[in-house]
């Protein structure tokens, strides 16, 4: 299930972000898609004992292209601030199949809850995040 309503977001790149392979790395790599389960999210959640998880990114700002250097710093300033929380995050990637959009940067962040990702994703002038609840189906929650 996808949160998808009433919208400022262009359609385009709302069909995009349901496309993209939001691809995370580490110990045991995965590739989540919008609105299927991941039998793989779903055992990292359990040896987690993860509640939730959130697949964001602060590269590229409401969908504008920025140059690799400010995404660079702006992704660097996530990673700070993740881990001044003291949250547990996985480093990966969001890709659409097109291979139209550079490759974004991402973080899987383990037990955050929606409305803590959220608002981290508004913070970083995200127009979406990924949310899986304990079902670990990934969902896209607009932000704008």
């Amino acid at each position: 299930m996808s949160s998808i309503s009433i919208s400022v977001i262009d359609p385009c790149t709302i069909q995009a972000y349901l496309e993209t392979d939001y691809c995370v790395h580490g110990d045991a790599p995965m590739t989540l898609k919008v609105s299927i389960a991941s039998p793989a999210l779903a055992d990292l959640h359990k040896t987690s004992r993860a509640t939730a998880s959130t697949f964001i990114t602060a590269a590229n700002p409401f969908s504008q292209a920025f140059d690799p250097a400010t995404n660079i710093q702006r992704q660097s300033a996530l990673a700070r601030e993740l881990k001044s929380r003291g949250l547990t995050c996985i480093e990966g990637i969001g890709q659409h199949p097109s291979n139209e959009w550079p490759r974004e940067p991402s973080f899987l962040v383990l037990n955050l809850s929606l409305e803590a990702a959220k608002v981290l994703g508004v913070q970083h002038e995200q127009n979406a995040i990924i949310w899986c609840d304990p079902d670990a189906v990934p969902q896209l929650i607009l932000l704008r």
